[in-house]
């Protein structure tokens, strides 16, 4: 969004690149087709660099001949993707293939009591197979990251979440603003009153298990485990990153009722009361709402969403898939001055 305004060096730069590439390798998408315009500071070219956007299905609409010529084009270059794609069969893979990334949306009181500590139960589970869970959002895990650097693999590893904790306290004080005031009016009305309360919730997210890693934004993602990656509290930019680093699903809890959509990566969405589950039941694929109501245990809940997890990756659709949700949650992390 920022084309000859960005600056062509700096965090902002390599945030989008690595952004870009980590989507244009990722596994969920059968092919891809990358346009520019062609004089704007992100270069196709640098791509071709760096062996992801090479060849014919790369180009910009100046060398094509404008808009009709570049739309002709892509159409002829999409339907090669299409007939490739046709002849693809499919075939099993381990589970430990599954990378998931962690999200939390639209938080209440009960995020941290029901859903939050169910997917955590999923994580342990994924972990024990050798997937990866991928937890983020910096900002949301503020005054509770201590736990999570008690869980540390190693002191590096802790040392590094504590250095981008340091960044963030940094960086907002720079813009006038506070990183312990995250609470939306939502989660206010939701039962939420500080982001002390939310960042309890919001790690309850990533179980029990070790914290194997961590990863800067949009960084690839490796190992095993429960890993770390920063990146904002501001849901479509934190799953984008993900999304750019591996993931291919994401488990989307909420209080409040988020509608969230991840091309290309399915957003399974899990409710944390049975009201909002009822209310909005076109847009919830769990309810957690009964641990509350003590139908069912954390534990319960959370087998249960990692069963889900494996089928959405079999190809089980999700309900924000059936809305045909995804497309606008692309949402790269800006960062830097608008030239």
């Amino acid at each position: 969004g920022q084309g000859c305004g960005m600056s062509g060096t700096g965090d902002g730069m390599m945030v989008l690149h690595r952004t870009l590439a980590g989507y244009a390798r990722h596994p969920n998408f059968g092919g891809v087709m990358m346009v520019g315009l062609g004089c704007e500071v992100n270069q196709l070219t640098l791509y071709g660099q760096k062996g992801v956007a090479a060849g014919k299905r790369h180009f910009n609409i100046q060398d094509a001949g404008g808009s009709r010529k570049s739309v002709e084009k892509a159409m002829g270059v999409l339907a090669e993707i299409a007939e490739e794609v046709g002849y693809l069969k499919r075939e099993p893979i381990p589970v430990s293939e599954i990378v998931v990334g962690l999200q939390c949306g639209g938080s209440d009181g009960m995020s941290g009591i029901t859903a939050n500590p169910a997917l955590g139960a999923a994580v342990d589970i994924l972990a024990g197979v050798g997937g990866i869970g991928i937890l983020s959002e910096t900002t949301e895990i503020y005054g509770a990251e201590h736990l999570l650097a008690y869980r540390a693999a190693s002191p590096e590893i802790a040392a590094k979440l504590d250095g981008f904790v340091k960044w963030w306290e940094e960086h907002v004080a720079k813009h006038g603003a506070s990183i312990d005031n995250n609470p939306s009016p939502g989660n206010k009305r939701g039962g939420l009153t500080t982001i002390l309360e939310k960042s309890l919730g919001a790690v309850a997210k990533g179980g029990q298990t070790p914290l194997n890693g961590v990863f800067g934004y949009a960084e690839k993602v490796t190992g095993s485990g429960l890993v770390f990656m920063d990146t904002p509290g501001y849901d479509p930019v934190s799953a984008t990153g993900q999304v750019a680093g591996g993931a291919n699903i994401i488990v989307f809890t909420t209080g409040r009722g988020s509608c969230f959509g991840c091309r290309p990566t399915p957003s399974i969405k899990v409710a944390t009361n049975s009201t909002m589950y009822h209310q909005m039941e076109e847009d919830m694929d769990v309810n957690c709402g009964v641990i509350a109501s003590g139908e069912k245990t954390i534990a319960g809940m959370g087998r249960e969403l990692f069963e889900l997890i494996v089928g959405t990756a079999s190809g089980r659709k999700t309900k924000s898939e059936a809305f045909g949700y995804g497309d606008n949650e692309f949402v790269p992390w800006h960062l830097g001055a608008t030239l």
